[in-house]
């Protein structure tokens, strides 16, 4: 069971851009429901999205990893300004952000976005277990591709990951 509460989001979506409000502790319990939400976002005509980071107080690897690899998709497959922008991320955040290496992925903007109605996100599901390890394994491999300084910082949880979803994946050892 997942004890660590997963951050609210809520949207909306006005003139091709989704303003994504996230409310709390964007942790590894987030990443999946964020991870869905991009492309649903860019499906209802989303070219730029933005994330109000006025009530997260934090980001954890995963949820940043998860950022970090929104930002490269978006920006291998269209020229121009990055689809995600951050507005009032805390110090906290703008520091990780940049200790990671991925702060160029993405643009601080300094005004508030235009809001009419924000709609909470609801997740279709609890994530299994098995897609939020593996959610969790995609974001430490994409902060470890984009710098090469974060191999050390993640390489052992990384490795815990892939062993944990290969056992998950293979069911239990038999007893011998």
């Amino acid at each position: 069971m997942n004890t660590v509460p997963a951050a609210q989001l809520s949207i909306c979506l006005q003139d091709h851009t989704a303003i994504v409000k996230i409310s709390g502790r964007a942790n590894f319990a987030t990443s999946v429901d964020f991870k869905k939400l991009i492309p649903r976002l860019q499906e209802r005509g989303a070219t730029r999205v933005v994330l109000d980071l006025t009530d997260c107080q934090l980001m954890d690897s995963t949820f940043l990893g998860i950022l970090a690899s929104v930002g490269f998709q978006t920006a291998a497959a269209r020229p121009g300004p990055p689809l995600v922008e951050l507005f009032h991320p805390n110090q906290r955040i703008t520091d990780l952000i940049d200790n990671l290496g991925v702060s160029h992925l993405f643009e601080t903007v300094q005004l508030p976005p235009p809001v009419t109605t924000l709609e909470t996100v609801t997740p279709d599901a609890d994530p299994t277990r098995l897609e939020t390890t593996h959610t969790c394994l995609q974001a430490h491999q994409r902060l470890m591709q984009a710098n090469p300084a974060n191999i050390a910082k993640f390489k052992d949880v990384a490795q815990y990951l892939a062993d944990d979803l290969q056992k998950q994946q293979t069911g239990p050892d038999p007893d011998p």
